[in-house]
């Protein structure tokens, strides 16, 4: 089945060295929560995040929600014909189960998260629903074992949503980037074969996942 991995994710824990910023301790007094128990939020933490390191690319949870309900809700998801994955900006990777309901509110997801990052993994009925660990891009790659790996980017090649997916085969990995603003780093550029630029115009990642894997399931069901 075809592979899509959120790349370089704005998702992570409260880094250390922010703990004792005033925007977090008063974030956690609100929530009842421990710095390393909450996701970094640019909505939340903006004031504790300047000049933190790659900070374009980070505090953005939301975003990678908004990207999985695109992946997670589609007739691909459901027919089994997706396997989905996180790779986070801090090097670890989520792996989305088959057929979850996946929750809708933002609120709810951000609170399956943060138990993820302390259970490792989620299960009801028996039935894993996510796990993570850590790992970084290359080792991902390694682990799918794809025959080909595309990327799309605004510094890749001119192309366009239909081109991508006919491009597609069933052992394709697909990257999008899963951060606000920025690029994919050299390390993770390393590991992928064709790099393509989709649209004239800088998009939201959630809008390029949902346009790439409806020209996909075009493909496959029509």
């Amino acid at each position: 089945m075809l592979s899509l991995v959120i790349a370089e994710a704005s998702l992570e824990l409260v880094p250390q060295e922010l703990y004792k910023h005033n925007a977090i301790t008063s974030y956690c007094k609100k929530t009842g929560k421990r710095p390393s128990e909450i996701l970094l939020d640019n909505s939340w933490h903006f004031g504790a995040m300047k000049g933190l390191k790659n900070e374009i690319k980070r505090g953005r949870p939301d975003l990678v929600h908004f990207c999985l309900l695109e992946a997670c809700t589609i007739p691909l998801y459901y027919e089994d014909e997706i396997s989905v994955y996180v790779h986070t900006i801090d090097d670890k990777v989520i792996t989305v189960g088959e057929q979850v309901r996946f929750p809708k509110s933002y609120h709810r997801f951000a609170g399956i998260i943060e138990q993820l990052y302390s259970t490792k993994t989620i299960k009801a009925d028996d039935k894993k629903l996510f796990e993570i660990k850590n790992m970084r891009f290359p080792d991902l790659i390694e682990k799918i074992s794809p025959d080909q790996v595309i990327g799309l980017s605004s510094e890749g090649k001119k192309s366009s949503y239909e081109s991508v997916a006919k491009m597609c085969t069933d052992d394709s990995c697909l990257v999008i980037g899963g951060f606000p603003k920025g690029e994919f780093f050299e390390s993770t550029k390393k590991n992928i074969d064709s790099l393509y630029s989709v649209d004239e115009n800088p998009l939201e990642a959630h809008v390029v996942v949902a346009r790439t894997l409806y020209e996909y399931e075009k493909t496959i069901f029509m």
